[in-house]
């Protein structure tokens, strides 16, 4: 059981942690806060707000996966496909020939892929305590 506390802990240290850093980096582009708009580059300012959005929805599942609510899950998953739609705005962004960074894509299939991969351990640790309390 304490392996399961620590295990719970982890991922939910790993999700704040990237949350308050995309949070803190997306504040910072959209207000220019501490002059980090100028090293940025070619930002898209809706797939910032969509980062942004999403390190809200980390956040928030991190509560209903504490408070071992099932909902968290479907949480990242509704991330991963806001993220996804962010991701197909800016493949039309820029086959309409609008200014990007060519990491911002890197980025965003990134962020995707952690969103699943955590999607799948809090499903994961929530069948695990369903399955533990059914026997």
């Amino acid at each position: 059981m304490k392996n399961n506390k620590t295990y719970k802990y982890i991922i939910a240290i790993i999700l704040i942690a990237f949350a308050l850093v995309i949070i803190f980096m997306g504040s910072s582009v959209l207000f220019d806060w501490f002059g980090i708009r100028a090293n940025q580059g070619n930002y898209v300012p809706f797939v910032v707000k969509t980062n942004l959005t999403v390190a809200f929805i980390y956040l928030l599942a991190v509560y209903g996966f504490l408070h071992s609510k099932k909902w968290a899950s479907w949480a990242m998953l509704s991330a991963a496909l806001l993220l996804v739609y962010a991701l197909t705005l800016l493949y039309l962004h820029i086959h309409s020939g609008g200014p990007y960074e060519t990491r911002t894509v890197a980025v965003l299939i990134f962020r995707i892929l952690f969103t699943l991969v955590f999607a799948g351990l809090l499903s994961i640790n929530f069948d695990k305590k369903r399955t533990n309390t059914e026997r």
